[in-house]
């Protein structure tokens, strides 16, 4: 269950706190972040018997709410062991833990958690004002790319775009300009199934998809196209035109190598 990302929660006192696919916060890095005895990892907690109704009164107070009583204990705390092991647990029982520990600890961890489910974009500057040079370009890259992605699919929902259209126009820009649907680009790179193609595109892809698809968010409005299947072909049209061009400059710089001109 445990997910193997990192980033998916900031940084507490330098260390990053892992949380899993669902929302599960690992006690084990709070317990590190605030440098604490082996007396209170998470597992001295979990014995505590006030934890215990604690755990309890959670747990019926979601099964309460959504009528569903397949919940069980291992929904809101679970153990994991492995490369990302560690106890996970539900955030309200991680602030318990973290007052547990410590009222400083707890104050820090409850404002990160605000400021995080806010969206706070002050709080990712200031784990990137500690964070390498590498993982700053690699951010800003990702975030103008969003920013580019986020413009390009608000277009196809203005323009009647639903469901599988989404996808359907990506495999084309993606097809178009490297030759590969993103089911392909993932085996070429070696990524998992569901792993995020971009994350793993060079600075120069990931400008050409930007490109492909900042011109054709311009071609789609301009154009007033109607569905999803003519956002695509709206999409193949742009696309075509940033992969001639890169066609067009590499033939011009390879001729010149060559002394053609």
């Amino acid at each position: 269950m445990a997910s193997s990302d990192s980033s998916q929660f900031p940084v507490l006192r330098g260390r990053n706190i892992r949380v899993d696919e669902n929302g599960m916060v690992c006690l084990n890095d709070i317990h590190r972040a605030g440098g604490f005895s082996v007396n209170q990892t998470p597992a001295q907690w979990q014995r505590l018997p006030f934890v215990t109704g604690l755990i309890v009164a959670l747990l019926d107070r979601i099964v309460g709410k959504s009528h569903n009583s397949k919940i069980t204990t291992k929904t809101i705390i679970y153990g994991s062991r492995g490369v990302n092991g560690g106890t996970y647990a539900d955030k309200r029982l991680a602030l318990a833990y973290a007052e547990y520990l410590s009222p400083a600890l707890a104050l820090e961890v409850k404002e990160v958690f605000l400021r995080y489910l806010a969206a706070d974009a002050t709080l990712a500057d200031d784990i990137l004002e500690r964070a390498t040079p590498e993982a700053n370009e690699w951010v800003g890259r990702r975030a103008l790319s969003r920013s580019v992605r986020n413009a390009y699919t608000q277009a196809l929902k203005d323009h009647g775009a639903v469901g599988r259209d989404y996808p359907a126009c990506t495999n084309t820009l993606y097809s178009v300009l490297f030759g590969q649907p993103a089911s392909k680009l993932r085996e070429t790179k070696g990524l998992a199934k569901k792993g995020n193609v971009r994350d793993a595109m060079s600075s120069a892809d990931l400008a050409y998809v930007m490109a492909g698809e900042a011109l054709s968010t311009e071609r789609i409005d301009e154009e007033n196209s109607n569905g999803g299947e003519a956002c695509r072909l709206a999409t193949s049209k742009s696309a075509r035109r940033i992969r001639d061009a890169i066609d067009a400059d590499r033939r011009d710089r390879r001729a010149a190598q060559q002394g053609l001109f």
